[in-house]
């Protein structure tokens, strides 16, 4: 009889559980285009064997074939099949302004990429915040994906939770900062002379709809995009927020005891330093921790305005600079490239966005194959800033992707800084621990969810 009681409640539970996620839908009937309407390009869809066709078109822009209804929270699973070289994907959660022009849709976008770097089911943000998880994030993953075949693709977006499987490998764990509700797109990129004629294409497209709080398990590498917050899976692996969002606890001046009373402000969880000629710790001045960190995972998002210059500095000792300018420390460079004159100064582009400053030049190519550099900066958005420090070797990482690699101490460093601006500082960059710093370079530069994560 227990056994039977058993039973029953594990058949109850296994119904309210489908009941609640609803019914699983077939967004293609594998006959006709029924359901779905094309939007913002001319490229042109078909439908051969049982499935729907995509055909990159000259002069056309990136095309979508968009589902007629709109979805907030559910799992969605489809095949896909891409000629080599090309890359595309299937947006979710998207939207339609036709008053963008050529960039008219805008939302996630689960990528299909059949190119050497080798992204697919990284999460993109199409039209609008570029790159939200990078496949560089899980590099081990790139093998699941396998050119000139059908690919499976699940993914699951619940609440904030967006997640992306292929071929069974968990490649995306994202935590976006908005839930959104909008339709399903099918894209056609937008395609040069080499790709024109080539053909993407998708079958067994089917979506269940789910609660908000869903739950499910993932094994890939966790990014978060809630602002000034943690999650649990962050606490739990040892984060910390270095700025709470709202106060300017755990920061001082760089050249004073407290906070600065001008040149900075909080508002709506934004740290601001703001514009005051361009001059070099002039005005509000520097801001620096008031914990040092010897080896550490430190991320941090920010927004420049056109012409800014601004840095993230670490291992800095604000005692050895007393005269003008910005205290001394390694720093990672935040510039407008392509206004800001010192983009071309220093040596072989040293002061770019993303560089050491003055003594390593930010660049992709070396560390990811198939990029080119810093293709994947939104001036005008939010980047994320990630420097690594562990022992004596250091990494920046710019909106995901390594741009910047070295190891403090050796011969090789010291010739760099002998050839640099700080030549003339003793040991330049090879202390033990140091505070990190947020640079007044006399332009306005925001800042938001800045943490750390120490490490043995």
């Amino acid at each position: 009889m227990k056994k039977c009681v058993l039973c029953l409640f594990t058949f109850l539970s296994f119904t309210i559980l489908v009941n609640a996620q609803g019914k699983t839908v077939e967004l293609f009937n594998g006959k006709n285009l029924k359901g779905w309407k094309v939007l913002n390009g001319f490229a042109e869809y078909l439908v051969e064997d049982n499935a729907i066709v995509g055909i990159s078109t000259k002069g056309s822009p990136s095309t979508y074939l968009s589902t007629k209804k709109e979805y907030t929270n559910f799992i969605l699973e489809y095949d896909i099949n891409i000629d080599y070289t090309l890359n595309g994907g299937v947006q979710i959660r998207t939207h339609h302004d036709p008053s963008k022009g050529k960039n008219s849709i805008y939302g996630s976008q689960v990528e299909a990429d059949a190119s050497e770097r080798g992204w697919s089911g990284g999460i993109y943000d199409q039209s609008r915040n570029g790159w939200r998880y990078p496949v560089e994030y899980n590099p081990s993953a790139k093998t699941a994906w396998k050119d000139n075949a059908w690919n499976r693709v699940k993914v699951i977006a619940s609440g904030h939770r967006i997640a992306t499987w292929i071929n069974g490998v968990n490649i995306a764990n994202l935590v976006e900062e908005e839930v959104e509700t909008g339709f399903i797109s099918l894209q056609v990129h937008s395609a040069g002379s080499d790709k024109i004629g080539k053909k993407t294409r998708w079958k067994n497209i089917e979506i269940t709809e789910i609660p908000v709080d869903y739950k499910f398990e993932t094994t890939a590498p966790l990014v978060s995009y809630l602002p000034n917050q943690l999650t649990d899976v962050e606490k739990a692996s040892g984060w910390e927020l270095l700025w709470d969002g709202k106060t300017s606890n755990g920061w001082r001046g760089a050249k004073c005891d407290g906070f600065p009373d001008k040149g900075w402000s909080i508002k709506d969880g934004v740290l601001t330093v703001h514009a005051s000629g361009g001059g070099e710790s002039e005005h509000g001045g520097d801001i620096v921790t008031t914990k040092a960190f010897k080896n550490f995972e430190l991320e941090l998002d920010f927004k420049f305005t056109k012409g800014a210059n601004s840095g993230i500095k670490y291992f800095v000792d604000t005692e050895l600079n007393k005269g003008k300018g910005s205290a001394i420390g390694c720093e990672f460079q935040i510039l407008d490239d392509k206004v800001h004159p010192d983009a071309k100064k220093g040596t072989n582009s040293n002061r770019t966005i993303g560089s050491l400053y003055d003594l390593i030049k930010a660049d992709s190519r070396i560390h990811v194959k198939g990029l080119k550099p810093l293709k994947y900066v939104n001036s005008s958005n939010w980047n994320r800033a990630r420097i690594v420090v562990n022992g004596s070797k250091v990494a920046h990482y710019l909106n995901g992707i390594k741009v910047v690699e070295y190891e403090r101490g050796t011969q090789q460093w010291k010739a760099l800084v002998a050839y640099s601006k700080y030549k003339d500082w003793p040991n330049f960059g090879e202390a033990k621990e140091g505070l990190i710093l947020l640079q007044d370079h006399g332009d306005e530069v925001h800042f938001k969810s800045i943490k750390m994560k120490e490490l043995n």
